[in-house]
């Protein structure tokens, strides 16, 4: 009878990350990813994404990288060459560059004002711990075939073109990067070039998925609430292919209008010069040229005297603030 119950109370807890929600920031999905995620991966024969080392996890989410695992080999920044860092495959700067709030004040004004860039940036099947040096020297690159490109980074495949702006990652990631950009690029209705998608779409064919990648999926859809449909097989990326943008939501939030009360002296004098901070974020709005101050969601502003006082609490200027 009691193996019994251990094995009903086995099944319970395997089900209940199911309840799990996703991750609001980035800083939030880099400590889930490696709790619920990669945890047991630090030292799997997969690795980390680009070279495949092994890691051992430091902090809440930080990890120190093992050179020797992977044959590592440091080509320029020794810092980053030891640490694992969180790199979204699908890069910050390719998907904010397609919301309007990164041509109004870049990623500090999008993290602020747009709850899509803030899933996109926090989405979890985006997100794979690399090592550091490799992470910044792919930078914002598209990926693509790098011919010609000797090994800059010891027995590690993956290769970084600085000229022609393309990062080639190794083999056997290829499938998972190009199913990971199909599903960003279709749930936020993002353009892709045709010269990306035709390359992506021979790394499907050619690098089918694997049984981790399975499991990763299966991961993160009890979190997030839904699979990669490319990696499950319901969707598949074909030339001209129309995304469907399941992730878009209103970028600014719709207010109810409400009868304006007639103001006291108390509160007018309590509102003039009051500071807006938002609670999610910890960015402050000034009332004065700063565009987001009237942007903050009921829900989740907070207001102070001063300046010194939001800095106080933990707050910082918003950047787009003038």
């Amino acid at each position: 009878m009691k193996k019994l119950l251990s094995a009903v109370a086995l099944m319970f807890c395997v089900a209940t990350p199911a309840l799990s929600s996703p991750p609001a920031t980035f800083s939030e999905a880099k400590v889930i990813a490696k709790q619920k995620v990669y945890l047991d991966q630090a030292n799997s024969p997969m690795g980390e994404l680009y070279c495949g080392c092994k890691w051992t996890w430091v902090g809440k989410s930080g990890g120190r990288v093992d050179p020797g695992s992977c044959g590592y080999e440091t080509r320029k920044e020794q810092t980053r060459a030891e640490r694992t860092e969180w790199e979204h495959i699908v890069p910050a700067w390719t998907f904010g560059h397609q919301r309007q709030c990164w041509k109004s004040g870049g990623r500090e004004h999008c993290v602020d004002e747009d709850p899509v860039f803030r899933a996109m940036e926090a989405d979890l099947f985006n997100l794979y711990p690399s090592v550091g040096e490799v992470n910044g020297d792919r930078s914002n690159f598209n990926y693509g075939m790098n011919q010609g490109i000797a090994r800059q980074y010891g027995q590690c495949a993956t290769t970084v073109d600085f000229k022609q702006k393309t990062a080639e990652p190794r083999d056997e990631v290829k499938g998972l990067v190009a199913r990971t950009t199909f599903y960003m690029f279709d749930r936020y209705k993002l353009s892709m070039s045709r010269q990306q998608q035709q390359l992506l779409m021979a790394w499907d064919k050619q690098h089918p998925v694997t049984a981790w990648e399975k499991e990763r999926d299966r991961r993160i859809a009890t979190i997030m609430g839904h699979s990669n449909p490319f990696v499950t097989g319901q969707r598949s990326w074909t030339t001209g292919y129309k995304p469907v943008g399941d992730g878009v939501v209103s970028a600014v939030p719709v207010r109810t209008a409400q009868p304006t009360p007639k103001p006291t002296l108390a509160s007018a004098s309590s509102a003039i010069g009051a500071i807006i901070g938002n609670q999610k974020s910890h960015v402050y709005h000034l009332p004065n040229g700063c565009p987001g101050y009237l942007q903050v969601s009921a829900k989740n502003q907070v207001s102070f005297a001063s300046e010194s006082e939001a800095q106080a609490a933990g707050y910082r200027k918003a950047g787009n603030c003038k």
